[in-house]
């Protein structure tokens, strides 16, 4: 009865999903594209029975990365399934994969519509990235026989309670994961209390650790940041949301007073804010240049801010800079990803706002590789600090690095426990 009169509730709001859809399609147009897609419409793969993994947006993408690409090199012979619910989620799938993995977006949690994806893709084992739980997407998955692994999962106290105001629905549902794999104790600890069996959860820490820099990558960044930057001193601000631009750009004007050659790169979260952002900064006095617009030539001894309006590089650019602050966290957001400026060996900074990765950021915090700083005042007096003292900024980037080391390992316990979950699935 739950799950019915949430489906009932959703196709009750369902113009409402639809103007939002028109809304977003407005800001970024290609919302506008393959809307059939969110309900279940699209060609079916040519293969069946193999892996399905779904990953809402550009973050959960390359945290799937790795888990794919096993799949890919060890079972050539299975089809892999990716969803996204973003275009920018969908550009980076495609960037990663191409024609690799047969790559559509996530329907809509109508019945109708996860039936019409399920018939189509016909998975024998499903792997859902961090937090993205659907009622009706993991009950009918698992009411078809095939086990529903919630990977690399996450779930923040605040998050917990929302969940629990929602018991008898929350419980349905999670009762039903094959597997509960939890990033911590913390994590696993508030699964069970809303209703994942003790004996379906298992602790393995975050595969994000796992990241590695290919060789390729780090050329790359040290190419292009001697054409580019020079000796200039760089930070970056990775993954802003807005709000936090101004706060952002109040302190680089201040770093400026003591490092008039300092350069900010700014990279918002979502491309849809890119022109915004940009007009924001020339609005700000600042001289700005585009990512987008750059060849092969050194930036401007007037710019001031590099706008980075490009998708799918943001780890090309952390390796870029000297100091890199993490965005989504100025503002009531949670943060972002600590870790892929610390497996640059970068020292970290952020805000106050880091539920999304508690963890994560206790773990870079208590070693000295990440420090939270509340205002403009306080980040710009951090840079500062840090800029006139190379040979600090060196050892706090490399706490923040052998956090990353030292914690690896997820990866391969979680791949352990898909193969498992394959293999069971063959033998039926």
């Amino acid at each position: 009865m739950p799950r019915f009169l949430y489906s009932a509730f959703f196709y009750l709001i369902l113009p409402l999903v639809l103007l939002r859809l028109l809304w977003r399609g407005w800001r970024a147009p290609a919302y506008n594209h393959r809307i059939a897609e969110r309900f279940g419409f699209f060609a079916a793969p040519t293969q069946k029975n193999g892996l399905w993994v779904h990953a809402v947006s550009v973050g959960e993408s390359i945290a799937a990365a790795p888990i794919i690409e096993h799949f890919l090199a060890c079972h050539p012979q299975l089809p892999v399934v990716v969803t996204t619910m973003t275009p920018t989620g969908s550009e980076r799938v495609q960037a990663m994969f191409g024609d690799r993995v047969f790559h559509v977006y996530a329907p809509y949690d109508l019945p109708d519509a996860v039936a019409r994806f399920l018939k189509r893709v016909q998975p024998s084992v499903a792997v859902i990235m961090e937090t993205e739980i659907w009622p009706n997407m993991v009950c009918q998955t698992a009411a078809r026989g095939i086990p529903v692994i919630l990977a690399n999962a996450r779930l923040s106290a605040r998050s917990a309670r929302g969940y629990g105001r929602l018991e008898q629905l929350t419980r349905s549902v999670f009762a039903r994961f094959s597997q509960v794999v939890a990033q911590s104790a913390d994590d696993g600890a508030r699964f069970v209390e809303l209703g994942v069996p003790a004996e379906k959860l298992t602790v393995s820490g975050s595969i994000k650790f796992d990241l590695a820099i290919p060789v390729s990558l780090r050329e790359q960044a040290s190419t292009l940041r001697a054409q580019w930057f020079g000796a200039r001193p760089v930070w970056i601000a990775a993954s802003t949301h807005a709000g936090e631009d101004e706060i952002l750009l109040a302190a680089h004007r201040a770093v400026l007073q003591q490092q008039p050659n300092a350069l900010l790169l700014l990279v918002p979260r979502h491309p849809e804010r890119f022109a915004k952002v940009a007009e924001l900064i020339a609005a700000n006095g600042f001289g700005v240049q585009r990512r987008s617009d750059y060849k092969n030539e050194a930036s401007a001894a007037a710019t001031q801010v590099i706008l980075g309006d490009t998708m799918g590089e943001l780890l090309l650019l952390l390796g870029c800079a000297d100091i890199a602050f993490v965005g989504g966290s100025l503002i009531e957001h949670g943060g972002h990803n600590t870790l892929e400026p610390a497996a640059w060996g970068l020292p970290v900074l952020s805000g106050p706002s880091d539920f999304n990765f508690a963890e994560i950021s206790a773990l870079l915090q208590a070693a000295g590789g990440l420090v939270k700083l509340a205002d403009s005042g306080a980040l710009a007096l951090a840079l500062q600090s840090l800029f006139a003292d190379p040979e600090r900024a060196q050892q706090q980037g490399a706490v923040a690095k052998q956090v990353v080391d030292s914690n690896r390992g997820a990866l391969q316990r979680l791949l352990v426990i898909i193969e498992k979950a394959l293999q069971e699935r063959e033998a039926v």
